[in-house]
Protein backbone atom coordinates (compact mmCIF):
# COMPACT_ATOMS: atom_id res chain seq x y z
CA UNK A 1 0.00 0.00 0.00
CA UNK A 2 1.52 3.26 -1.12
CA UNK A 3 1.73 6.56 0.71
CA UNK A 4 -0.31 9.43 -0.76
CA UNK A 5 1.48 11.59 -3.26
CA UNK A 6 3.51 14.39 -1.75
CA UNK A 7 1.69 17.72 -1.76
CA UNK A 8 2.52 21.28 -0.76
CA UNK A 9 0.84 22.76 2.35
CA UNK A 10 -2.89 22.85 1.69
CA UNK A 11 -4.18 26.38 2.01
CA UNK A 12 -7.73 25.40 1.23
CA UNK A 13 -10.94 24.59 3.02
CA UNK A 14 -12.34 21.81 0.85
CA UNK A 15 -10.93 18.27 0.96
CA UNK A 16 -7.94 17.70 -1.28
CA UNK A 17 -7.97 14.20 -2.71
CA UNK A 18 -5.20 14.67 -5.28
CA UNK A 19 -3.02 11.60 -5.64
CA UNK A 20 -5.43 9.21 -3.93
CA UNK A 21 -6.43 5.96 -5.63
CA UNK A 22 -9.95 6.05 -7.02
CA UNK A 23 -11.00 3.35 -4.58
CA UNK A 24 -9.82 5.42 -1.62
CA UNK A 25 -11.73 8.46 -2.92
CA UNK A 26 -14.88 6.36 -3.15
CA UNK A 27 -14.41 5.16 0.43
CA UNK A 28 -13.96 8.72 1.71
CA UNK A 29 -17.08 9.86 -0.10
CA UNK A 30 -19.00 6.95 1.40
CA UNK A 31 -17.65 7.83 4.85
CA UNK A 32 -18.74 11.45 4.50
CA UNK A 33 -22.27 10.33 3.56
CA UNK A 34 -22.42 7.92 6.51
CA UNK A 35 -21.26 10.63 8.93
CA UNK A 36 -23.92 12.97 7.57
CA UNK A 37 -26.57 10.25 8.02
CA UNK A 38 -25.40 9.33 11.53
CA UNK A 39 -24.33 5.80 10.61
CA UNK A 40 -21.17 5.35 12.69
CA UNK A 41 -20.65 1.70 11.76
CA UNK A 42 -20.72 2.39 8.01
CA UNK A 43 -18.49 5.45 8.47
CA UNK A 44 -15.87 3.44 10.37
CA UNK A 45 -15.88 0.68 7.78
CA UNK A 46 -15.34 3.17 4.95
CA UNK A 47 -12.64 5.10 6.82
CA UNK A 48 -10.79 1.93 7.81
CA UNK A 49 -10.81 0.87 4.17
CA UNK A 50 -9.54 4.31 3.09
CA UNK A 51 -6.71 4.12 5.63
CA UNK A 52 -5.75 0.72 4.23
CA UNK A 53 -5.59 2.11 0.71
CA UNK A 54 -3.76 5.33 1.67
CA UNK A 55 -2.28 5.20 5.19
CA UNK A 56 -2.31 8.44 7.19
CA UNK A 57 -3.96 10.48 4.46
CA UNK A 58 -4.99 13.77 6.12
CA UNK A 59 -8.53 13.75 4.78
CA UNK A 60 -9.16 10.31 6.21
CA UNK A 61 -7.77 11.46 9.54
CA UNK A 62 -9.91 14.60 9.44
CA UNK A 63 -13.07 12.62 8.73
CA UNK A 64 -12.29 10.37 11.67
CA UNK A 65 -12.13 13.54 13.75
CA UNK A 66 -15.48 14.72 12.36
CA UNK A 67 -17.01 11.33 13.15
CA UNK A 68 -15.91 11.61 16.78
CA UNK A 69 -17.26 15.16 16.91
CA UNK A 70 -20.66 14.02 15.67
CA UNK A 71 -20.69 11.31 18.32
CA UNK A 72 -19.80 13.88 21.02
CA UNK A 73 -16.30 12.59 21.67
CA UNK A 74 -14.34 15.84 21.31
CA UNK A 75 -11.10 14.64 22.97
CA UNK A 76 -10.81 11.78 20.47
CA UNK A 77 -11.70 14.18 17.67
CA UNK A 78 -8.84 16.46 18.64
CA UNK A 79 -6.34 13.60 18.47
CA UNK A 80 -7.38 12.65 14.92
CA UNK A 81 -7.47 16.25 13.73
CA UNK A 82 -4.00 16.94 15.11
CA UNK A 83 -2.73 13.90 13.21
CA UNK A 84 -4.25 15.37 10.04
CA UNK A 85 -2.60 18.73 10.68
CA UNK A 86 0.74 17.08 11.36
CA UNK A 87 0.58 15.92 7.72
CA UNK A 88 -0.94 19.09 6.24
CA UNK A 89 -0.26 21.97 8.67
CA UNK A 90 -2.12 24.50 6.52
CA UNK A 91 -5.30 22.49 5.95
CA UNK A 92 -7.95 25.13 6.72
CA UNK A 93 -10.88 22.74 7.04
CA UNK A 94 -9.02 20.66 9.63
CA UNK A 95 -8.20 23.83 11.60
CA UNK A 96 -11.89 24.76 11.52
CA UNK A 97 -12.94 21.32 12.76
CA UNK A 98 -10.27 21.42 15.44
CA UNK A 99 -11.76 24.69 16.66
CA UNK A 100 -15.10 22.95 17.10
CA UNK A 101 -13.46 20.10 19.03
CA UNK A 102 -11.57 22.51 21.27
CA UNK A 103 -14.72 24.50 21.98
CA UNK A 104 -16.51 21.29 22.97
CA UNK A 105 -13.89 20.61 25.65
CA UNK A 106 -14.11 24.14 27.05
CA UNK A 107 -10.93 25.59 25.54
CA UNK A 108 -12.57 28.63 24.02
CA UNK A 109 -9.43 30.70 23.42
CA UNK A 110 -7.67 27.87 21.58
CA UNK A 111 -10.85 27.25 19.57
CA UNK A 112 -10.99 30.89 18.43
CA UNK A 113 -7.31 30.70 17.47
CA UNK A 114 -8.05 27.64 15.30
CA UNK A 115 -10.96 29.35 13.56
CA UNK A 116 -8.89 32.46 12.97
CA UNK A 117 -6.15 30.30 11.50
CA UNK A 118 -8.66 28.63 9.18
CA UNK A 119 -9.95 32.03 8.02
CA UNK A 120 -6.40 33.23 7.31
CA UNK A 121 -5.59 30.08 5.32
CA UNK A 122 -8.82 30.03 3.31
CA UNK A 123 -10.22 33.57 3.29
CA UNK A 124 -12.70 32.73 0.53
CA UNK A 125 -14.29 29.81 2.38
CA UNK A 126 -17.51 30.78 4.22
CA UNK A 127 -17.66 28.11 6.93
CA UNK A 128 -14.53 29.10 8.88
CA UNK A 129 -15.83 32.67 8.95
CA UNK A 130 -19.23 31.44 10.10
CA UNK A 131 -17.74 29.29 12.86
CA UNK A 132 -15.55 32.16 14.00
CA UNK A 133 -18.42 34.66 13.99
CA UNK A 134 -20.87 32.37 15.77
CA UNK A 135 -18.45 31.66 18.58
CA UNK A 136 -17.22 35.24 18.92
CA UNK A 137 -20.87 36.19 19.36
CA UNK A 138 -21.27 33.59 22.11
CA UNK A 139 -18.10 34.92 23.77
CA UNK A 140 -19.50 38.45 23.79
CA UNK A 141 -17.13 39.88 21.15
CA UNK A 142 -20.07 41.16 19.13
CA UNK A 143 -18.36 43.72 16.90
CA UNK A 144 -15.73 41.23 15.74
CA UNK A 145 -18.44 38.59 15.38
CA UNK A 146 -20.43 40.85 13.07
CA UNK A 147 -17.40 41.35 10.84
CA UNK A 148 -16.79 37.60 10.56
CA UNK A 149 -20.46 36.86 9.91
CA UNK A 150 -20.58 39.56 7.23
CA UNK A 151 -17.71 37.79 5.47
CA UNK A 152 -19.55 34.47 5.71
CA UNK A 153 -22.80 35.96 4.39
CA UNK A 154 -21.01 37.73 1.54
CA UNK A 155 -19.20 34.54 0.51
CA UNK A 156 -22.34 32.39 0.80
CA UNK A 157 -25.48 34.57 0.52
CA UNK A 158 -27.68 31.47 0.76
CA UNK A 159 -26.13 30.34 4.07
CA UNK A 160 -29.26 30.83 6.17
CA UNK A 161 -27.68 30.61 9.67
CA UNK A 162 -25.13 33.27 8.73
CA UNK A 163 -27.89 35.73 7.79
CA UNK A 164 -29.79 35.09 11.04
CA UNK A 165 -26.77 35.28 13.33
CA UNK A 166 -25.55 38.40 11.57
CA UNK A 167 -28.96 39.92 12.21
CA UNK A 168 -28.61 39.03 15.90
CA UNK A 169 -25.13 40.55 16.13
CA UNK A 170 -26.24 43.76 14.42
CA UNK A 171 -29.27 44.02 16.71
CA UNK A 172 -27.03 43.62 19.75
CA UNK A 173 -24.84 46.43 18.43
CA UNK A 174 -27.88 48.69 18.02
CA UNK A 175 -27.70 48.66 14.20
CA UNK A 176 -31.39 47.89 13.95
CA UNK A 177 -32.03 48.79 10.29
CA UNK A 178 -29.22 46.46 9.21
CA UNK A 179 -30.46 43.73 11.55
CA UNK A 180 -33.97 44.03 10.12
CA UNK A 181 -32.56 43.68 6.60
CA UNK A 182 -30.63 40.51 7.49
CA UNK A 183 -33.65 38.84 9.08
CA UNK A 184 -35.65 39.63 5.96
CA UNK A 185 -32.87 38.27 3.77
CA UNK A 186 -33.13 35.04 5.78
CA UNK A 187 -36.89 34.97 5.22
CA UNK A 188 -36.33 35.41 1.49
CA UNK A 189 -34.31 32.17 1.64
CA UNK A 190 -36.72 30.36 3.98
CA UNK A 191 -40.06 32.11 4.60
CA UNK A 192 -40.83 29.88 7.62
CA UNK A 193 -37.47 30.38 9.32
CA UNK A 194 -38.41 30.59 12.98
CA UNK A 195 -35.12 32.17 14.04
CA UNK A 196 -35.59 35.03 11.54
CA UNK A 197 -39.15 35.69 12.73
CA UNK A 198 -37.89 35.52 16.30
CA UNK A 199 -35.29 38.16 15.44
CA UNK A 200 -37.88 40.49 13.91
CA UNK A 201 -40.19 40.03 16.89
CA UNK A 202 -37.34 40.84 19.29
CA UNK A 203 -36.86 44.22 17.63
CA UNK A 204 -39.51 45.17 20.14
CA UNK A 205 -39.63 48.87 19.35
CA UNK A 206 -40.73 48.02 15.78
CA UNK A 207 -44.29 46.73 15.38
CA UNK A 208 -45.03 43.84 13.06
CA UNK A 209 -47.47 44.83 10.34
CA UNK A 210 -50.93 43.53 9.50
CA UNK A 211 -49.44 41.95 6.38
CA UNK A 212 -46.83 40.16 8.47
CA UNK A 213 -49.56 38.91 10.79
CA UNK A 214 -51.36 37.46 7.78
CA UNK A 215 -48.16 35.82 6.53
CA UNK A 216 -47.45 34.29 9.94
CA UNK A 217 -50.98 32.92 10.24
CA UNK A 218 -50.68 31.38 6.78
CA UNK A 219 -47.33 29.78 7.55
CA UNK A 220 -48.70 28.26 10.75
CA UNK A 221 -51.40 26.49 8.73
CA UNK A 222 -48.71 24.44 7.00
CA UNK A 223 -48.27 20.87 8.22
CA UNK A 224 -44.61 20.57 7.27
CA UNK A 225 -43.11 23.00 9.81
CA UNK A 226 -40.36 21.77 12.10
CA UNK A 227 -41.43 22.16 15.78
CA UNK A 228 -38.83 24.87 16.58
CA UNK A 229 -40.01 26.93 13.61
CA UNK A 230 -43.67 26.46 14.52
CA UNK A 231 -43.03 27.61 18.10
CA UNK A 232 -41.04 30.67 17.05
CA UNK A 233 -43.68 31.64 14.47
CA UNK A 234 -46.33 31.33 17.17
CA UNK A 235 -44.52 33.77 19.45
CA UNK A 236 -44.04 36.17 16.53
CA UNK A 237 -47.74 35.92 15.67
CA UNK A 238 -48.57 36.77 19.28
CA UNK A 239 -46.49 39.94 19.03
CA UNK A 240 -48.04 40.84 15.66
CA UNK A 241 -51.54 40.47 17.08
CA UNK A 242 -50.64 42.62 20.10
CA UNK A 243 -49.08 45.22 17.82
CA UNK A 244 -52.39 45.33 15.92
CA UNK A 245 -54.40 45.66 19.16
CA UNK A 246 -56.06 42.22 18.92
CA UNK A 247 -55.35 41.03 22.45
CA UNK A 248 -57.58 37.96 22.45
CA UNK A 249 -55.86 36.65 19.32
CA UNK A 250 -52.45 37.49 20.81
CA UNK A 251 -53.27 35.54 23.98
CA UNK A 252 -54.43 32.55 21.92
CA UNK A 253 -51.30 32.53 19.73
CA UNK A 254 -48.97 32.85 22.72
CA UNK A 255 -50.87 30.17 24.61
CA UNK A 256 -50.45 27.68 21.79
CA UNK A 257 -46.75 28.49 21.30
CA UNK A 258 -46.06 28.15 25.02
CA UNK A 259 -48.00 24.88 25.23
CA UNK A 260 -45.92 23.42 22.41
CA UNK A 261 -42.72 24.60 24.07
CA UNK A 262 -43.77 23.20 27.43
CA UNK A 263 -44.49 19.78 25.92
CA UNK A 264 -40.85 19.57 24.85
CA UNK A 265 -39.64 19.82 28.47
CA UNK A 266 -42.17 20.53 31.24
CA UNK A 267 -41.08 22.76 34.13
CA UNK A 268 -41.26 21.06 37.53
CA UNK A 269 -42.37 23.80 39.93
CA UNK A 270 -42.30 21.49 42.97
CA UNK A 271 -38.75 20.34 42.31
CA UNK A 272 -37.59 23.91 41.82
CA UNK A 273 -39.23 24.99 45.07
CA UNK A 274 -37.36 22.19 46.87
CA UNK A 275 -34.08 23.39 45.30
CA UNK A 276 -34.67 26.95 46.47
CA UNK A 277 -35.45 25.77 49.99
CA UNK A 278 -32.31 23.61 50.06
CA UNK A 279 -30.16 26.57 48.99
CA UNK A 280 -31.78 28.78 51.62
CA UNK A 281 -31.14 26.19 54.32
CA UNK A 282 -27.48 25.92 53.31
CA UNK A 283 -27.15 29.70 53.24
CA UNK A 284 -28.06 29.89 56.92
CA UNK A 285 -24.91 27.92 57.84
CA UNK A 286 -22.37 29.64 55.58
CA UNK A 287 -18.95 30.35 57.13
CA UNK A 288 -17.74 33.90 57.54
CA UNK A 289 -15.79 34.97 54.44
CA UNK A 290 -12.00 34.72 54.52
CA UNK A 291 -11.69 37.99 52.56
CA UNK A 292 -14.70 40.33 53.05
CA UNK A 293 -13.61 42.54 50.13
CA UNK A 294 -13.32 39.72 47.56
CA UNK A 295 -15.51 40.38 44.54
CA UNK A 296 -15.79 44.14 44.79
CA UNK A 297 -15.13 44.19 41.03
CA UNK A 298 -18.44 42.49 40.27
CA UNK A 299 -21.96 43.92 40.15
CA UNK A 300 -24.60 41.21 39.78
CA UNK A 301 -27.99 42.16 38.34
CA UNK A 302 -30.52 39.45 39.08
CA UNK A 303 -34.25 38.85 39.16
CA UNK A 304 -36.99 37.89 36.75
CA UNK A 305 -36.34 38.17 33.03
CA UNK A 306 -38.13 41.13 31.45
CA UNK A 307 -37.96 43.15 34.67
CA UNK A 308 -35.61 45.92 33.64
CA UNK A 309 -32.29 44.16 34.24
CA UNK A 310 -30.94 45.12 30.80
CA UNK A 311 -31.96 48.73 31.42
CA UNK A 312 -30.21 48.79 34.79
CA UNK A 313 -27.10 47.27 33.22
CA UNK A 314 -27.16 49.84 30.42
CA UNK A 315 -27.23 52.62 33.03
CA UNK A 316 -24.28 51.15 34.92
CA UNK A 317 -22.34 50.37 31.73
CA UNK A 318 -22.56 54.05 30.76
CA UNK A 319 -20.31 54.73 33.76
CA UNK A 320 -16.60 55.01 32.85
CA UNK A 321 -15.63 52.53 35.59
CA UNK A 322 -18.01 49.72 34.55
CA UNK A 323 -17.96 47.22 31.69
CA UNK A 324 -21.36 45.80 30.80
CA UNK A 325 -20.74 42.08 30.27
CA UNK A 326 -24.39 41.02 29.85
CA UNK A 327 -25.56 37.51 30.74
CA UNK A 328 -22.48 35.58 31.82
CA UNK A 329 -22.51 31.82 32.50
CA UNK A 330 -19.49 31.99 34.79
CA UNK A 331 -21.15 31.91 38.22
CA UNK A 332 -23.28 28.79 37.64
CA UNK A 333 -20.42 27.16 35.72
CA UNK A 334 -17.99 27.81 38.58
CA UNK A 335 -20.41 26.07 40.94
CA UNK A 336 -20.89 23.26 38.42
CA UNK A 337 -17.11 22.78 38.28
CA UNK A 338 -17.12 22.35 42.04
CA UNK A 339 -19.95 19.83 41.84
CA UNK A 340 -17.93 17.77 39.35
CA UNK A 341 -14.81 18.04 41.48
CA UNK A 342 -16.65 16.78 44.53
CA UNK A 343 -18.72 14.20 42.68
CA UNK A 344 -21.90 15.59 44.23
CA UNK A 345 -24.71 17.58 42.63
CA UNK A 346 -25.50 21.13 43.68
CA UNK A 347 -26.58 21.95 46.38
CA UNK A 348 -25.70 18.77 48.29
CA UNK A 349 -22.10 19.80 48.93
CA UNK A 350 -22.83 23.30 50.23
CA UNK A 351 -22.93 22.32 53.90
CA UNK A 352 -19.38 20.91 53.67
CA UNK A 353 -17.81 23.92 51.92
CA UNK A 354 -15.36 25.77 54.14
CA UNK A 355 -14.37 29.42 54.09
CA UNK A 356 -11.24 28.37 52.16
CA UNK A 357 -13.43 26.59 49.59
CA UNK A 358 -15.58 29.67 49.08
CA UNK A 359 -12.46 31.84 48.79
CA UNK A 360 -11.15 29.50 46.08
CA UNK A 361 -14.46 29.55 44.22
CA UNK A 362 -14.65 33.34 44.39
CA UNK A 363 -11.17 33.66 42.96
CA UNK A 364 -12.10 31.16 40.23
CA UNK A 365 -15.07 33.30 39.22
CA UNK A 366 -12.88 36.42 39.08
CA UNK A 367 -10.34 34.53 37.01
CA UNK A 368 -13.01 33.41 34.54
CA UNK A 369 -14.37 36.95 34.17
CA UNK A 370 -11.05 38.84 34.14
CA UNK A 371 -11.35 39.70 30.43
CA UNK A 372 -14.36 41.87 31.19
CA UNK A 373 -12.18 44.08 33.39
CA UNK A 374 -9.33 44.56 30.92
CA UNK A 375 -10.44 48.13 30.09
CA UNK A 376 -12.51 49.11 33.14
CA UNK A 377 -12.04 48.06 36.77
CA UNK A 378 -15.54 46.68 37.35
CA UNK A 379 -18.05 44.61 35.40
CA UNK A 380 -21.72 43.74 35.48
CA UNK A 381 -23.04 40.18 35.35
CA UNK A 382 -26.75 40.25 34.59
CA UNK A 383 -27.79 36.63 34.24
CA UNK A 384 -31.26 36.92 35.82
CA UNK A 385 -31.37 33.45 37.38
CA UNK A 386 -28.23 34.16 39.40
CA UNK A 387 -30.68 35.32 42.09
CA UNK A 388 -30.63 31.69 43.28
CA UNK A 389 -27.00 32.21 44.37
CA UNK A 390 -27.40 35.66 45.93
CA UNK A 391 -27.24 34.24 49.45
CA UNK A 392 -24.18 32.11 48.67
CA UNK A 393 -22.30 35.13 47.37
CA UNK A 394 -22.05 36.29 50.99
CA UNK A 395 -19.32 33.64 51.39
CA UNK A 396 -18.03 33.39 47.82
CA UNK A 397 -17.85 37.02 46.67
CA UNK A 398 -18.75 39.07 49.75
CA UNK A 399 -17.51 42.33 48.25
CA UNK A 400 -19.83 42.08 45.23
CA UNK A 401 -22.94 44.21 44.93
CA UNK A 402 -26.24 42.58 43.93
CA UNK A 403 -28.99 44.58 42.22
CA UNK A 404 -32.38 42.84 42.41
CA UNK A 405 -34.36 44.09 39.39
CA UNK A 406 -38.02 44.32 40.42
CA UNK A 407 -40.97 45.15 38.20
CA UNK A 408 -44.68 44.87 38.90
CA UNK A 409 -45.09 41.09 39.22
CA UNK A 410 -48.11 40.88 36.90
CA UNK A 411 -46.38 42.91 34.19
CA UNK A 412 -43.11 41.01 34.56
CA UNK A 413 -44.80 37.62 34.57
CA UNK A 414 -46.89 38.42 31.51
CA UNK A 415 -43.84 39.79 29.70
CA UNK A 416 -42.03 36.49 30.42
CA UNK A 417 -44.97 34.55 28.97
CA UNK A 418 -44.68 36.55 25.72
CA UNK A 419 -40.94 35.92 25.35
CA UNK A 420 -39.57 32.74 23.80
CA UNK A 421 -36.79 31.30 25.96
CA UNK A 422 -34.44 28.69 24.52
CA UNK A 423 -33.11 27.05 27.68
CA UNK A 424 -35.61 24.33 28.49
CA UNK A 425 -37.36 23.47 30.70
CA UNK A 426 -38.36 27.04 31.48
CA UNK A 427 -40.85 28.38 34.01
CA UNK A 428 -42.34 30.91 31.56
CA UNK A 429 -44.39 28.44 29.49
CA UNK A 430 -47.42 28.41 31.85
CA UNK A 431 -49.00 31.23 33.84
CA UNK A 432 -49.28 29.06 36.96
CA UNK A 433 -45.60 28.10 36.77
CA UNK A 434 -44.66 31.77 36.37
CA UNK A 435 -46.57 32.63 39.55
CA UNK A 436 -44.89 29.80 41.49
CA UNK A 437 -41.46 30.89 40.28
CA UNK A 438 -42.11 34.52 41.25
CA UNK A 439 -43.20 33.46 44.75
CA UNK A 440 -40.00 31.43 45.25
CA UNK A 441 -37.80 34.20 43.88
CA UNK A 442 -39.35 37.05 45.87
CA UNK A 443 -39.42 35.11 49.15
CA UNK A 444 -35.75 34.11 48.85
CA UNK A 445 -34.48 37.51 47.73
CA UNK A 446 -36.45 39.36 50.39
CA UNK A 447 -34.87 37.16 53.08
CA UNK A 448 -31.35 37.57 51.71
CA UNK A 449 -31.74 41.34 51.36
CA UNK A 450 -33.00 41.61 54.93
CA UNK A 451 -29.92 39.71 56.10
CA UNK A 452 -27.50 41.79 54.00
CA UNK A 453 -28.91 45.16 52.93
CA UNK A 454 -25.42 46.50 52.23
CA UNK A 455 -24.92 43.78 49.61
CA UNK A 456 -28.35 43.63 47.98
CA UNK A 457 -30.47 46.48 46.64
CA UNK A 458 -34.01 46.11 45.32
CA UNK A 459 -34.15 48.34 42.25
CA UNK A 460 -37.75 49.04 41.27
CA UNK A 461 -38.37 49.48 37.53
CA UNK A 462 -41.44 51.66 38.06
CA UNK A 463 -39.55 53.89 40.51
CA UNK A 464 -36.89 54.47 37.88
CA UNK A 465 -39.55 55.51 35.36
CA UNK A 466 -41.09 57.92 37.90
CA UNK A 467 -37.86 59.66 38.98
CA UNK A 468 -34.89 58.59 36.82
CA UNK A 469 -32.20 60.85 38.24
CA UNK A 470 -32.96 60.11 41.89
CA UNK A 471 -32.99 56.35 41.27
CA UNK A 472 -29.84 56.39 39.13
CA UNK A 473 -27.96 58.37 41.77
CA UNK A 474 -29.09 55.91 44.45
CA UNK A 475 -28.10 52.93 42.30
CA UNK A 476 -24.63 54.34 41.67
CA UNK A 477 -24.18 55.13 45.34
CA UNK A 478 -25.14 51.57 46.30
CA UNK A 479 -22.53 50.23 43.87
CA UNK A 480 -19.85 52.52 45.29
CA UNK A 481 -19.63 54.55 42.09
CA UNK A 482 -19.39 58.34 41.87
CA UNK A 483 -22.20 60.00 39.97
CA UNK A 484 -21.53 60.46 36.26
CA UNK A 485 -23.99 62.32 34.00
CA UNK A 486 -23.39 59.80 31.22
CA UNK A 487 -25.55 57.39 33.21
CA UNK A 488 -28.55 59.68 32.65
CA UNK A 489 -28.02 59.35 28.89
CA UNK A 490 -27.60 55.58 29.08
CA UNK A 491 -29.30 55.04 25.71
CA UNK A 492 -26.35 56.71 24.01
CA UNK A 493 -23.84 54.18 25.38
CA UNK A 494 -22.13 52.31 22.56
CA UNK A 495 -21.90 48.67 23.58
CA UNK A 496 -23.20 45.26 22.70
CA UNK A 497 -26.50 44.37 24.37
CA UNK A 498 -27.05 40.63 23.99
CA UNK A 499 -30.60 40.25 25.27
CA UNK A 500 -34.16 40.54 23.99
CA UNK A 501 -34.19 44.16 25.22
CA UNK A 502 -31.37 45.22 22.88
CA UNK A 503 -33.61 47.57 20.88
CA UNK A 504 -35.46 49.03 23.86
CA UNK A 505 -32.40 50.23 25.79
CA UNK A 506 -31.21 52.20 22.75
CA UNK A 507 -34.08 54.64 23.40
CA UNK A 508 -34.79 57.13 26.18
CA UNK A 509 -37.02 55.92 29.01
CA UNK A 510 -40.64 55.22 28.04
CA UNK A 511 -43.40 55.29 30.62
CA UNK A 512 -45.99 53.41 28.51
CA UNK A 513 -44.56 49.93 29.01
CA UNK A 514 -47.51 48.36 30.90
CA UNK A 515 -49.39 45.80 28.82
CA UNK A 516 -51.07 43.35 31.18
CA UNK A 517 -54.23 45.41 31.81
CA UNK A 518 -55.12 45.17 28.11
CA UNK A 519 -55.66 41.42 28.49
CA UNK A 520 -58.21 41.75 31.26
CA UNK A 521 -59.50 38.53 32.82
CA UNK A 522 -57.40 36.38 30.47
CA UNK A 523 -54.56 36.82 32.95
CA UNK A 524 -56.58 35.75 35.98
CA UNK A 525 -54.60 32.47 36.40
CA UNK A 526 -51.48 34.59 36.87
CA UNK A 527 -53.29 37.04 39.17
CA UNK A 528 -54.58 34.24 41.36
CA UNK A 529 -51.15 32.64 41.57
CA UNK A 530 -49.67 35.96 42.67
CA UNK A 531 -52.35 36.48 45.32
CA UNK A 532 -54.06 39.28 43.37
CA UNK A 533 -57.83 39.57 42.95
CA UNK A 534 -59.11 38.21 39.64
CA UNK A 535 -60.98 40.44 37.21
CA UNK A 536 -63.34 37.73 36.05
CA UNK A 537 -65.13 37.34 39.38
Amino acid sequence: MSEPAAAPPHRRAEPCLDGLPAAAVARLQAAARAIRDGDEHAARQALDAALGLAPEHPETLRLYGVLHLRRQRPAEAQAWLRRALARWPDYALAHSDLGTALQATGDGEAALASWRRACALAPDAPMPWFNLGRNLQQAGATAEAAEALQRAAALAPDLLPAQVLLGDALAHLGRLDEADARYRAALALHPACGDAWRGLANLKTRPLSADERTRLAGLLRRDDLAPPDRIALGFALGKACEDQGDYAAAFAALGEANAQQRRLAPWQAGAFHALVEAVRAADAALPEPADPALGREAIFIVGLPRSGSTLFEQILAAHPQVEGASELPDLPETLAEESRRRGQPFPQWLARASAADWLRLGKRYLERTARWRAQRPRHTDKLPENWLYAGLLRAMLPGARIVDARRDALEAGWSCYKQQFYRLPHFACALTDIAAYIRDYERAMDAWRAAGPARIRTQCYEALLADPEREIRALLDFCGLPFDPACLDFHRAERSVRTASAAQVRQPLRRDTARAERYGALLDPLRLGLGLPPLGG
